[in-house]
């Protein structure tokens, strides 16, 4: 039963009626009703896992997502982490996390992966970590696209929380599952080939008002390019480094 895991799917669904946020899952065929399988999400916003949730739990899946491992020191997360299957990764040292990744997914359990590692402050694709494409072809198990759109409208880097009640309309596509076949290379570049695709077609029918901070550089918006993101990702490292030094 997962009780403390149903509880947040409660809350969650409770959460989404609240702020008037509108859905759209498509795709919900392309989950497996059983079996393991690598749910590889694009990231452009702090709760981009939540619609992706509540998509597998309409094919009654559960996701057991990958969390740095810094969460754990919030004792409510930690709790939450205990108590749900989620994965933490020690960005530093992931053998252990990959390898109770692999597991799970052996064990029939749908993974959670963020291909990107981090939040895409350009609302595009990133460069992949080989991860996902690694643990699929260990575990054999299938590699499902999961595109989230809409989400970083609420909350994403550099920009406040929008989290009180706006309506804001959240698309959630799934694409066809790619077997785990080939080296890790050839399908991590199958995967965000995939994955780019299904990201583009979604945008292209979602309403997008010129100049809006949420909106990519491509589609007329005031999102930075990949390279000035990549600038910002890089000033944010160095920033993190020098803390970390100081707290030593």
């Amino acid at each position: 039963m997962e009780p403390v895991f149903r509880a947040l799917e409660i809350v969650a669904s409770m959460a989404v009626r609240a702020a008037g946020t509108k859905i759209t899952f498509e795709g919900l065929e392309n989950i497996p009703a059983r079996g393991g399988a690598v749910v590889a999400i694009n990231h452009t916003s702090y709760v981009d896992f939540l619609p992706a949730a509540l998509g597998t739990r309409r094919r009654r899946r559960r996701v057991r997502f990958m969390i740095k491992a810094e969460m754990q020191h919030v004792r409510v997360v930690n709790f939450l982490i205990k108590h749900t299957g989620t994965i933490p990764v020690n960005r530093q040292a992931g053998a252990d996390a990959y390898a109770e990744a692999v597991r799970q997914l052996r064990a029939g359990e749908l993974v959670g992966v963020y291909p990107e590692a981090t939040i895409s402050r350009a609302f595009i694709l990133k460069e992949f970590k080989s991860g996902a494409a690694r643990m699929a072809l260990e575990a054999q198990a299938p590699i499902i696209p999961c595109i989230v759109w809409g989400a970083h409208r609420v909350w994403t880097k550099d920009h406040p929380k929008q989290l009180h009640r706006r309506k804001i309309p959240f698309t959630v596509r799934f694409g066809p599952p790619l077997l785990p076949h080939g080296t890790a290379a050839e399908l991590e570049a199958e995967l965000r080939h995939r994955m780019g695709t299904i990201l583009r077609d979604v945008q292209l029918v979602y309403p997008h008002p010129p100049g809006e901070y949420w909106v990519p550089e491509s589609l007329g918006g005031a999102a930075p390019g990949l390279a000035e993101a990549k600038k910002l990702d890089d000033i944010e490292l160095a920033e993190r480094a020098r803390r970390a030094t100081e707290h030593r």
